[in-house]
């Protein structure tokens, strides 16, 4: 009998080959507009998820340029140019279910980072988003309850600091978004 795969099971595999050097570091190093975006994961009982995969992705702030480096030759990942922003970030939790990018706020046009959650026990990955400010009009919030839009917005700790925590089911979840292709 042949053995399950990584498709045919559910995790945790998401740490091992798919967390890369650097992952959360989307911000060129010693840009003057970095910012911090972390929080922690949760499942339904509030206990931290420490083998999650948190991937974030933006829309690139204006006046900058976004892609990342790929091997002309061989088409593979060659890493961050350490200048350029790409808008895409990768990282694992930790024991404590924390995780932490270091970004640019998004343009004032689409203020959030779109996020996906690779977890145990998810058949599927969790889209949702991190809204760093709320804006005047946004036809996602509008459509939620207050309370349940509310799930969507980072906190403010500090002005270079939003807090973004993840929760996976139960009371006060998440709001997670349905992509049909």
């Amino acid at each position: 009998m042949p053995h399950p795969t990584p498709s045919q099971t559910i995790g945790p595999f998401y740490g091992y080959a798919l967390p890369f050097p650097g992952g959360g570091d989307i911000a060129p190093a010693g840009h003057p507009r970095a910012l911090t975006v972390h929080g922690q994961v949760t499942d339904g009982n509030g206990d931290p998820v420490p083998d999650a995969l948190v991937e974030t992705w933006q829309r690139v702030p204006e006046a900058l340029p976004g892609s990342m480096r790929r091997d002309p030759v061989a088409g593979g990942f060659l890493g961050r140019g350490g200048t350029a922003f790409t808008g895409f970030g990768r990282v694992a939790t930790d024991a404590d279910g924390h995780w932490e990018v270091r970004t640019l706020a998004p343009p004032a046009s689409a203020p959030y980072l779109a996020v996906c959650v690779f977890a145990r026990g998810l058949t599927h990955h969790l889209y949702t988003r991190a809204y760093l400010t709320r804006p005047a009009a946004d036809r996602l919030l509008a459509a939620l309850p207050p309370e349940r839009a509310d799930t969507l917005l980072a906190r403010e700790e500090s002005e270079r600091t939003h807090r973004f925590d993840i929760r996976l089911q139960g009371e006060k979840e998440t709001v997670f978004l349905d992509f049909h292709g």
